[in-house]
């Protein structure tokens, strides 16, 4: 794997070589490279200033209570671990590009700024990341018509020379995934777990070797699913897409701790950010939340998908609740 000695030293920082639990030291969280990579730009120092002998010099005024000189130091001498790991990955043709690449997606860095991953695990079409397309979210237990109407969504995007953006999650994620890709679309998954595996799956393979597909994670390629990374995984379908369906979404009524699952929490929050516009399907199931989400600024997506005209998807107003003050950029290395 080729990667540029700026990406090298950012993956040192940040990434994890082995599962979470054996390290012995932690890899800086994204807020804290965030910090990191703009003291390194305001002393118009790159990354891989990092990997010189005499680096420390360089950070002689660096403060910092989390980002201490102890653990960068600690960090950047993972280069074995580093070898090792991307070796691996590279047998299953992952890649790596960080915030520092060319090949990473704008996307990212303009909505969501310092909270933009600074490693990014891939497999497949890089050129993808950056074409946008429409964002397909909902749960992972739905109903036939659900699925039915997520399937001729996935076509139907297609069809239109849009790619479907979706979390490779079992239920509407993959069901919309896969329609498009059965009829020549392009897709980006987004993945919260088992980038490593999902790599090699038969469902996958052959569109990843037809450049029809992409697949990335934010996250250890080798990660089992955890659901705190399931949860963050959500805002970079909306930030990836031009516009985002709903097809089926829970009710914090019905979760258990007032809880409206994951499909609920990216809805709202990119109501909050103002990311792209969100559509909603109606549904019929009394415990969804999808009725909720259009009170709260969703435009209702009509019930009879041949009636759906995707290109009027991505034209319509981004409604807001609340809309928070954007991401902080500045540095994004």
């Amino acid at each position: 794997m080729n990667l540029s000695q700026d990406t090298q030293a950012i993956l040192l920082l940040t990434g994890y070589f082995n599962p979470a639990s054996s390290s012995n030291v932690k890899p800086l969280t994204v807020g804290e490279w965030s910090r990191f990579a703009e003291f390194l730009h305001n002393k118009t120092t790159q990354p891989s200033h990092l990997l010189e002998t005499d680096y420390l010099n360089l950070l002689d005024d660096f403060s910092d209570k989390m980002v201490t000189l102890d653990r960068i130091e600690a960090l950047l001498n993972r280069g074995t671990a580093m070898a090792v790991a991307l070796e691996k990955w590279s047998r299953s043709n992952i890649w790596v590009i960080s915030r520092a690449d060319k090949e990473y997606p704008e996307r990212l860095k303009k909505k969501l700024g310092h909270n933009s991953p600074p490693i990014l695990y891939g497999c497949g079409n890089k050129v993808l990341l950056n074409k946008g397309g429409v964002g397909v979210v909902g749960s992972r237990n739905v109903s036939a018509e659900d699925l039915n109407y997520t399937k001729e969504l996935g076509v139907k995007a297609a069809n239109s020379g849009l790619s479907v953006v979706s979390g490779g999650a079992k239920g509407v994620d993959q069901a919309a995934m896969l329609a498009a890709l059965d009829v020549e679309g392009t897709v980006i998954g987004i993945l919260a777990d088992s980038l490593f595996r999902a790599s090699s799956s038969r469902q996958y393979r052959q569109h990843i070797m037809n450049n029809n597909l992409v697949i990335i994670t934010p996250f250890y390629p080798e990660a089992g699913f955890n659901a705190g990374n399931a949860m963050q995984r959500n805002k970079y379908i909306y930030c990836l897409s031009d516009a985002t369906v709903v097809v089926h979404s829970g009710n914090p009524e019905f979760g258990k701790n007032g809880n409206g699952g994951g499909t609920w929490t990216g809805a709202l929050e990119n109501l909050k950010k103002a990311w792209v516009p969100l559509w909603v399907k109606p549904s019929n199931d009394e415990k969804a939340g999808n009725g909720l989400i259009v009170k709260k600024g969703g435009h209702s997506l009509s019930a009879d998908i041949n009636n759906v005209d995707i290109g009027s998807l991505l034209k319509a107003p981004v409604r807001y609740e609340g809309s928070e003050a954007s991401d902080k950029q500045g540095s994004l290395l």
